[in-house]
């Protein structure tokens, strides 16, 4: 089958141009029915990928970040911590796959990774859990109600190397959440709303305030922010046992996963929206993938968000199945088709793209 439906002359005129383009863009119907009708067979999670993967990348990971604490050669230490900071990375992204994965998808692995990498990282599943999902919602994507969604390439030139930087301050503010504000929030009131309003989500939107948790979240708020607050604790406290360079190895560290995710975050979308609702199609083109043959993406963005516009149109479909959809979408619909609208070079090539419109005058 292939339907050679071209990229809409709108959806053209949109990529890189002045604000409300966007919201000119119509969705794509051969597309959409494509991406549901070719990937039936690939949407489930298979247990043995999940668990071998995440399992692998933290013991791994924990294993470099003990040789850089432990080593006395500097350079030795750099090499582990950066094999560490990547390894981890990779560990963490999986808090991504546990917020579209059915709860039932894959038995223990929720629990499993909070215990092994959400809490010794302080980045429990609830900070990403119902809040990303508010970013797939087809009316909120791109406005003031979506908690990840800035317009960064219609912003200042300044504020790019912002967005980037204040993600080595991370790991420190995780360990004052943590550590003091959560305690603190269980004795005043008024401490704990303004705690979990404005510092429980991985979000970007200064705006977003998170609304009180339901369901079945309850309970796992409760038990990973108690285990959190004593992690944090021990983290501190290790300090007394152990000195300095532990904590100090562990933070540099964490800083630069955090920093590595900023920056992909920075390319995982174009943000050109300046706030006004967009068709499924503008979201997919606002997203990028950076598909093969290059395989640096699969260590800046990995976990599947190597295809992360693929992935706005297929929110359900788990990491390892994105490149068999990818294929045989653009099998499907033939090349010049709106599917290749949103595929990109690289990092480099995106970053420079949105520093450029940054410095245009509007």
């Amino acid at each position: 089958m292939n339907m050679q439906r071209t990229i809409d002359p709108a959806a053209q005129q949109a990529s890189g141009t002045e604000p409300g383009k966007l919201q000119a863009i119509r969705d794509d119907m051969d597309m959409l029915r494509a991406a549901r009708d070719l990937t039936k067979d690939i949407a489930e999670a298979n247990p043995r990928i999940f668990w071998t993967d995440m399992l692998l990348c933290a013991a791994l990971g924990y294993s470099a970040l003990a040789g850089a604490i432990l080593v006395e050669s500097v350079p030795l230490a750099v090499v582990l911590g950066l094999a560490a900071a990547l390894l981890l990375y990779r560990a963490l992204l999986f808090i991504h796959e546990l917020s579209h994965i059915h709860k039932n998808a894959l038995p223990g692995f929720r629990t499993a990774w909070n215990l092994i990498i959400g809490v010794p990282m302080l980045t429990p599943s609830f900070m990403y859990e119902g809040v990303h999902t508010l970013h797939h919602k087809r009316t909120q994507y791109g406005t003031v109600e979506d908690p990840e969604y800035l317009p960064l390439a219609l912003m200042k030139p300044w504020s790019l190397p912002l967005f980037v930087l204040i993600a080595l301050l991370a790991p420190p503010a995780l360990l004052l959440r943590f550590g003091v504000l959560v305690p603190l929030g269980v004795i005043i009131p008024p401490v704990r709303k303004l705690v979990w309003e404005r510092v429980s989500a991985l979000s970007i939107n200064p705006d977003f305030r998170r609304p009180a948790p339901k369901n079945e979240l309850v309970n796992r708020v409760r038990w990973q922010e108690a285990l959190g607050m004593v992690w944090a604790w021990c983290l501190i406290g290790s300090i007394f046992a152990f000195g300095w360079k532990p904590i100090l190895v562990a933070l540099a560290v964490f800083s630069l996963t955090a920093t590595i995710n900023q920056l992909r975050t920075l390319v995982a979308h174009l943000w050109e929206n300046d706030g006004e609702p967009m068709t499924v199609t503008a979201q997919y083109l606002d997203s990028v993938n950076v598909p093969p043959p290059g395989l640096m993406a699969e260590i800046w963005a990995p976990v599947g968000l190597r295809y992360h516009a693929l992935h706005h149109l297929l929110p359900s479909v788990p990491y390892h199945s994105l490149p068999e959809a990818h294929r045989r979408l653009r099998g499907a619909l033939g090349e010049g088709s709106t599917i290749d609208g949103a595929d990109h070079p690289g990092m480099w090539h995106l970053v420079g793209r949105i520093a450029k419109s940054t410095m245009r005058a509007r």
